[in-house]
């Protein structure tokens, strides 16, 4: 809807107390005249004290003549040019002669003088003048009056709602009322402060919706976490109370005890180690150490750190990284997501399986795949696969070994360089897990 500027408002406010009352005074004046003409040939108080002394000295010489048809019709020609009304008076008060008798001028100022003759009063006259600019004056004022009613109410409308309103919104807000409806004004200013509240209400509605959802999962990783821990340490301090209690005698046995006891207490380091780095990423700032990487030899990297683990399985790992794939950014943390991008297909692929890593340069980023031959994600693990602590299994058991944060992690490392990851499956069967990092690092 169209709006105007205030300081417009403003000269229109101006303009409307300027017109109204010159509307009225021209009203007034044509009511009176019916003429809208203002011109004087020559001034109006000269003129009018010469026609009222011929007058008054055409009565008071002519006593005798005032109730004489033909001077009254001489004096009646003579009060019409003037524009003057005459009432003459005899000495006891009754009328001998009014030039207007139908005619009240209530309006009117009048002048009064007595005619006396040898002492003797002979009659009393009352001169009614021209009306003076008594009704126009009258009117200016009702229209200043009526003009300043109507900028009041205007203003009312237009300035002062509106900004009561918004004012009673921002309460509501601050009550956690989101549901607010904030007021239309026909002034600029003001509609675009109700636009940049609008604005404001939609980002803290959002910024709440956040947090709520922030807490949400806040309450969840701590449950889940408190699940993942109590199970390795539940079997942690079982198998060790069996050592304590001398439950088991032989070498062979104790030797198991304690490879199970070892293979626990490196799934808790996994799981702390991993729900630390999380909670870096997600919660806090956590600053990133750039430096020019080649994205071929982290590769190759993180592929003979997990190479023992998938000799285990007879799985080969191969790396098709194409040379001169330089970026810039934090080394430590993307061989992180690489590690676990490459842990998470070791432990989904099964034995005599293959994993293949491509990398490449498009452009101004660097390209990547890692493919397995495992069973690939099921429908709902691609919705839900880099969600915190999310594994596919109903049962939360740790068959495969993960904390279901490893994904998460790599995700939000990619993100926090600029780049994206995405999962999906490949077109000959198992998982796909495709990314694109910036060469120049994030903007």
């Amino acid at each position: 809807m169209r709006t105007i500027r205030i300081r417009t408002f403003t000269l229109l406010c101006f303009f409307f107390i300027q017109l109204v009352p010159w509307i009225f005074f021209v009203t007034a004046h044509f009511m009176e005249t019916k003429t809208l003409s203002f011109a004087k040939k020559q001034p109006q108080d000269e003129v009018l004290q010469r026609h009222l002394t011929d007058i008054t000295h055409l009565i008071e010489t002519n006593p005798d003549k005032w109730r004489d048809p033909n001077w009254q019709n001489q004096l009646h020609t003579q009060l019409q040019q003037a524009n003057i009304e005459v009432a003459i008076l005899s000495a006891s008060d009754q009328e001998i002669y009014r030039s207007n008798p139908e005619h009240q001028r209530t309006l009117s100022s009048t002048e009064r003088f007595s005619v006396i003759e040898n002492g003797q009063l002979l009659g009393k006259v009352v001169i009614y003048l021209p009306k003076s600019n008594t009704v126009q004056t009258i009117s200016v004022f009702i229209g200043v009056l009526l003009a300043f009613i109507i900028i009041g109410v205007a203003m009312r409308r237009f300035l002062l709602r509106p900004l009561e309103r918004m004012s009673l919104a921002a309460r509501q807000i601050a009550a956690g009322d989101w549901d607010v409806k904030l007021p239309w004004s026909g002034i600029t200013e003001i509609s675009e402060v109700r636009d940049g509240f609008e604005v404001m209400v939609k980002g803290l509605q959002q910024s709440f919706q956040k947090q709520m959802e922030l807490e949400e999962e806040r309450r969840f990783v701590i449950a889940a976490v408190a699940h993942d821990l109590r199970t390795p340490l539940f079997a942690l301090r079982g198998y060790l109370d069996g050592l304590e209690q001398g439950i088991v005698q032989s070498p062979e046995k104790i030797a198991k005890y304690l490879a199970v006891c070892k293979e626990k207490s490196a799934q808790l380091d996994r799981l702390v180690e991993d729900l630390f780095t999380f909670t870096k990423m997600d919660y806090l700032e956590m600053k990133l150490h750039h430096k020019k990487i080649d994205f071929k030899h982290l590769i190759q990297k993180s592929i003979d750190s997990l190479s023992p683990l998938a000799r285990q399985k007879h799985i080969s790992i191969s790396n098709h990284a194409e040379d001169d794939c330089f970026i810039s950014g934090d080394m430590h943390l993307l061989e992180r997501s690489i590690n676990n991008l490459l842990d998470n297909a070791v432990r989904h692929t099964s034995s005599y399986g293959e994993i293949v890593v491509q990398c490449y340069i498009d452009r101004d980023q660097v390209k990547f795949t890692i493919r397995d031959t495992g069973p690939g994600f099921s429908p709902e693990e691609l919705q839900r696969a880099f969600e915190p602590l999310y594994r596919g299994e109903t049962s939360r058991n740790r068959s495969t070994g993960g904390s279901g944060l490893g994904l998460t992690i790599s995700q939000r490392i990619i993100r926090r360089h600029g780049g994206e990851l995405a999962a999906g499956n490949h077109s000959e069967g198992g998982a796909l897990l495709t990314g694109w990092l910036p060469v120049n690092g994030p903007n």
